[in-house]
């Protein structure tokens, strides 16, 4: 290849059409619009003043543009990742919370570099439908201290604002539903003069990009202590939803993307961000929807775009933001949360279908998402019932059945199905040791051995015959299964 033609072979696509060139401009528009009362309002689930989450949402997208691993998706301020930190910022301050997020990108890039991508392939679809239930519902219920003790005109403002996102998309889809609802609502509060909460309520917007600096915390163990565990959830929690987010794009594109890059590159994006006072983030499931499948973009100019235009709307807007009524911001989150339940799940037409252990996981990580507002407890707890599930299910697979020869000299026991250590465990109780012959042949052809546990099960029963002078063959073992039991056997008791 030339050295011309690898030039072009390397030049972004943007560079080379110019109608992407377009597409990705305009996406990068819609997008960072899009992004600001999201970023205002998880600012708020936060605990944080606006401009903490519009600080992350713009260098979250802009660096991830440049490390991530999957193109077009959009990375910034999450309700995931506020709903984690926001009881160390109310506990602690400020301080401590930028500090978690820095530590929480050095946990994402040692996950990253570990192959956490891979283990993503593990995770059982109840517990992702109860991962996005749970995250739906507390982000509903951040919503709650708005709509309490507040002036009467705020219910109508939300009710209208719910409307418009409703039914604005039946119109057309070329302008986010939210922010023409946002953008009615503020029209209509400050034309009439409805004293009503408002964003500039909440804290002073950002007049200037943010500059790099160190978190205000005292550089000590017990620092380190206070911050692991939240910053350690928010580094799962933030894996977990880039990568479903990925994976998903994955699918709408048809291509496929580096989930080890896209790991590590959400951990150097919070890092960047924490040392610019940014709340950390991760991937946005409805901001990349809109990059994807509304605009049609394909490259990481959108995204690098988004951010800069957030920004800039803020600076160069930022009077007008502040006189946003919080009612709109409230209006998007319950419609966020009302978009991301998935309903389908827990429709009775699928409950009837599904089998009660899958349901039963899927309940148990909600339950434990929502008593513990912690989205990475739920998620381990959640796979590790959906093991446990799993691992019953199996164990009753294997079976036992039983031929004795016409001659009554040889027993034949037929094992059948996976041998592992919970199906291995009733294995032993199968066999008639008294009534048996004296030569017993035990055939695993239909069987396979996993583990320690079902030799260990073999073992017993050869010694159990062995006590009344019989002898036992086992045959049909599989290569592996021959391989392991080889190994193993008479290797697992001290006697």
């Amino acid at each position: 290849m030339s050295p011309a033609a690898r030039l072009r072979h390397l030049r972004p696509d943007w560079l080379a059409d110019p109608r992407v060139w377009r597409t990705e401009v305009l996406g990068g528009l819609v997008v960072g619009l899009a992004l600001i009362p999201e970023a205002i309002s998880f600012s708020i689930i936060a605990g944080v003043d606006p401009a903490i989450g519009l600080f992350a949402s713009f260098t979250m997208a802009v660096v991830i543009s440049v490390v991530g691993g999957r193109r077009a998706m959009i990375s910034a301020a999450t309700g995931a990742v506020a709903l984690v930190i926001a009881p160390l910022n109310r506990e602690h301050g400020l301080g401590y919370l930028i500090a978690a997020v820095i530590l929480a990108g050095v946990f994402q890039i040692v996950l990253g570099a570990l192959g956490v991508a891979k283990l993503m392939r593990f995770i059982p679809r109840s517990v992702m439908v109860g991962f996005v239930n749970s995250l739906a519902i507390l982000v509903f219920v951040a919503q709650i201290p708005e709509m309490y003790d507040v002036p009467w005109p705020v219910y109508p403002l939300l009710a209208g604002g719910l409307a418009m996102m409703v039914f604005f998309p039946k119109i057309t889809t070329v302008v986010p539903a939210p922010l023409v609802s946002i953008f009615v609502l503020t029209v209509i509060t400050v034309a009439a003069g409805i004293a009503v909460p408002t964003v500039g309520d909440k804290g002073e917007l950002p007049s200037s990009l943010p500059v790099p600096g160190l978190p205000d915390v005292p550089f000590t163990m017990d620092t380190l202590t206070t911050i692991a565990p939240y910053a350690f959830a928010m580094a799962l929690v933030g894996l977990m939803e880039s990568l479903m987010t990925a994976k998903l794009v994955d699918e709408i594109t048809d291509t496929h993307s580096n989930k080890t890059r896209e790991s590590v590159g959400q951990g150097i994006a919070n890092i960047v961000t924490g040392f610019f006072g940014g709340m950390g983030g991760c991937a946005m499931i409805g901001q990349t929807m809109i990059n994807v499948k509304v605009s049609g973009a394909r490259t990481r100019l959108s995204t690098f775009l988004a951010g800069v235009f957030l920004m800039v709307l803020c600076i160069a807007f930022g009077p007008i933001v502040s006189d946003i009524p919080m009612a709109a911001l409230v209006a998007v989150m319950v419609m966020v949360s009302f978009a991301t339940f998935d309903w389908h799940s827990v429709a009775p037409r699928t409950l009837r279908r599904m089998p009660a252990g899958e349901i039963a996981v899927m309940v148990i990580t909600v339950g434990c998402v929502v008593v513990t507002h912690n989205l990475a407890v739920g998620v381990v707890v959640g796979s590790v019932s959906a093991m446990v599930v799993f691992a019953k299910r199996v164990a009753r697979v294997a079976d036992v059945t039983s031929v004795t020869d016409p001659g009554g000299g040889t027993v034949v026991y037929a094992v059948t199905g996976e041998l592992f250590f919970a199906s291995s465990n009733d294995l032993v109780g199968r066999f008639h040791y008294a009534t048996d012959p004296d030569h017993v042949v035990i055939d695993l052809s239909a069987a396979h051995i996993w583990d320690a546990s079902s030799v260990a099960a073999l073992d017993a029963i050869q010694a159990k015959y062995a006590q009344r002078g019989k002898t036992v063959e086992i045959t049909g073992l599989n290569d592996v299964s021959a391989d392991l039991h080889g190994r193993l056997t008479g290797e697992l008791t001290s006697h």
